[in-house]
């Protein structure tokens, strides 16, 4: 369960946080692998502890001994005990540590792993809401904050409790009126406990979230400099930065007065503890109850008090931080977790009942059959060219598409926020081997739709059917995804050139990567790279431009060989001078399998089985692109538009 998601302004719905209960059941959830460390590591600190008790009782007897009078050899045994005690206890707590240590670091790397794999699943419109920043602060401080915690915080706390429950039953060993006097420091040490945990909670979220908007401002503000100065906006955006950063200071300066005054206190308690317990020893001992060794060894039973449950107390400041750190960690992988797909069944909610598929190319009712659409149940021949449009000669197509390929999309329907629709009831259906290009103006849903259809992104309502319903967990193939999305915005990850390009087919020999990049026409420059295939791509490494990294993401979707290809805007970052080339790439890499393209360039409409084209969120036409060029609607007024000042290509 999780708290309702906060807002940091400006419209941002930050992701949310978990509630406590919530939180402590995922920590169970961690821990419980690795029951057996976490029981022999306690198990050999309570050894030690308890091996370490054995020093005031001796310091205590060399004490009686002076105090008495007696020889000087009679100090041997203690002080040899003293020794011994030493080394076994240094020994123990040595080994114990270190399986806390180990504990922590396999829970810590659990923890990393699962919250990386589920942030990486998120729905990309719910990113979108929340913005950069705050996903950049729990990445980056919650999980500092966690990681200080477990390494830290963690021994020293496990250390402490157990110092503090066996010290306690040392002194009532000795006489339970030295544990009465020690416990006359508790209820100080409680109200000072509950005074500050009350106040840490909230603090500690509040500045969290407040790290998290200082963070989002300042990438806005530098991501988007440009803009920024073009529009004379420095004043503003710099009164923002310096508002939050205001905030976040505030919030900080409280929570050092909070520590502050969470110390003082703690040192009342300790001065009244201690005061108690000498008083008790001086009236037993005046009474003959017990002798000046034992008044001493109690004494110092509770001194040695101080630094276990300081530790405790002082690393409640930790632990609140760590705890609200890990909140925002769990409301991550909470939000994230969806319900796996049943065997055999890796299409989403709402696909017909079985026995009743929707025919893979079927026109919706009442809507009429697209003109140069192969008939229902005859799909074009792969390598085939529909009229108008040249095959390519040159490049062999990798797969035949299989019916499997096929996509549905009814009635679909998303929207950014209340009030905010982006696609309104769209239907769209694409035959096995089929090129689709969707085209419209700015902000009519091109992308939001080619990302609902490559499975990146859950449409608001209607159903998506085909090998994008199951596109996160389905394979298509052995090792192979049912669907690649390759957008404008490609990563070169930093590493060798054949790691990179092995991260969609792991198994792929060089000579697999080599063709991949000959389909796309990247061969040439790649073997003139110093190393090759081993030479060191990516930040750090040799350096890519625009063109050549999208020629990188098109020969990863060649080796993944993916049923559908999704490509929005995928070479819009060539400019015009590379257009063309990168276009005969992305379109080597498409052929033979079912592609949809959402068209920076007319020329790829041009390129496409069939143009879509989308206006306000809504499919208003349907067709090949010569019979929408020479109708009057909004593609030959787009087609007039684009071409007025080029020498439009001949299909």
């Amino acid at each position: 369960m999780t708290t309702p998601p906060h807002t940091a302004g400006e419209g941002a719905e930050l992701l949310p946080v978990a509630t406590a209960a919530r939180t402590r059941a995922a920590l169970r959830t961690l821990v419980r692998p690795d029951r057996g460390l976490a029981l022999t590591g306690i198990g050999v600190l309570v050894a030690a502890t308890v091996v370490g008790l054995l020093v005031q009782p001796l310091l205590g007897r060399i004490v009686d001994i002076v105090a008495d009078g007696r020889p000087a050899g009679d100090l041997t045994l203690p002080v040899v005990l003293l020794i011994a005690v030493a080394a076994v206890q240094g020994v123990t707590t040595t080994l114990g540590l270190t399986r806390v240590a180990r504990l922590g670091e396999t829970v810590l790397a659990r923890l990393r792993e699962q919250f990386v794999e589920r942030a990486l699943n998120l729905p990309a419109d719910r990113l979108e809401r929340a913005g950069s920043g705050d996903l950049t602060a729990r990445v980056t401080g919650d999980v500092a904050r966690v990681t200080e915690a477990v390494r830290s915080a963690l021994p020293e706390m496990a250390r402490s409790v157990l110092a503090i429950g066996l010290t306690l039953g040392a002194l009532a060993l000795l006489d339970v009126r030295f544990l009465l006097a020690a416990l006359l420091a508790v209820p100080v040490q409680l109200l000072t406990a509950r005074w500050y945990v009350r106040r840490a909670v909230t603090l500690y979220a509040d500045q969290r979230v407040a790290n998290g908007a200082q963070q989002q401002q300042l990438l806005e503000t530098i991501g988007g400099a440009v803009t920024v100065r073009g529009h004379r906006l420095e004043e503003r955006h710099t009164e923002r930065g310096a508002d939050r950063s205001r905030k976040a200071v505030d919030l900080t300066m409280r929570s050092v007065n909070l520590v502050l005054g969470f110390y003082g206190r703690l040192h009342i308690a300790e001065y009244i503890g201690l005061a108690a317990v000498l008083i008790a020893g001086f009236w037993l001992v005046r009474d003959g109850a017990v002798s000046i060794g034992t008044a001493t060894a109690a004494a110092l039973y509770f001194h040695s008090l101080f630094g276990p449950v300081n530790a405790a107390l002082v690393l409640l400041d930790d632990a609140q931080s760590a705890a609200a750190g890990l909140a925002r960690l769990v409301g991550v992988t909470d939000l994230a977790e969806q319900p796996e797909p049943e065997p055999g069944k890796p299409e989403a909610a709402g696909r017909p009942e079985a026995g009743e598929p929707e025919p893979a190319g079927k026109p919706e009712p009442g809507k009429p059959e697209p003109a140069g659409k192969p008939e229902p149940g005859k799909p074009e021949p792969a390598g085939k060219a529909t009229p108008g449009k040249a095959a390519p000669a040159s490049v062999p197509r990798q797969r035949v598409a299989s019916p499997e390929a096929a996509v549905s999309v009814h009635a679909v329907s998303h929207a950014y926020g209340p009030g905010r629709p982006v696609l309104h009831e769209v239907s769209l259906t694409l035959a096995p081997g089929e090129h689709v290009a969707l085209v419209g103006a700015s902000g009519a849903g091109k992308s939001t739709l080619a990302r609902i259809v490559a499975g990146v992104q859950q449409p608001t309502a209607g159903t998506v059917t085909g090998p994008t319903a199951g596109a996160v967990t389905a394979p298509a193939g052995p090792g192979g995804p049912s669907v690649v999305l390759v957008t404008q915005e490609v990563h070169v990850f930093t590493g060798t050139l054949a790691d990179d390009l092995r991260l969609a087919r792991p198994d792929a020999t060089d000579d697999d990567l080599r063709a991949a990049l000959a389909t796309v026409d990247a061969l040439d420059w790649a073997a003139t790279l110093p190393d090759g295939l081993a030479t060191v791509v990516g930040e750090g490494g040799h350096r890519l431009d625009a063109a050549r990294a999208q020629q990188l993401a098109l020969a990863r979707l060649v080796l993944a060989d993916p049923a559908l290809a999704v490509l929005d805007e995928a070479t819009a970052e060539a400019g015009s001078a590379g257009a063309r080339a990168l276009e005969r790439s992305a379109g080597a890499a498409l052929t033979g399998r079912t592609a949809l393209v959402v068209a920076h360039r007319l020329t790829q409409a041009v390129a496409a089985d069939r143009v879509v084209v989308l206006e306000a969120g809504r499919v208003v036409e349907s067709g090949p692109h010569e019979m929408l060029r020479d109708a009057d609607g909004p593609y030959a007024a787009l087609w007039r538009a684009w071409s007025g000042s080029r020498a439009a290509p001949h299909p």
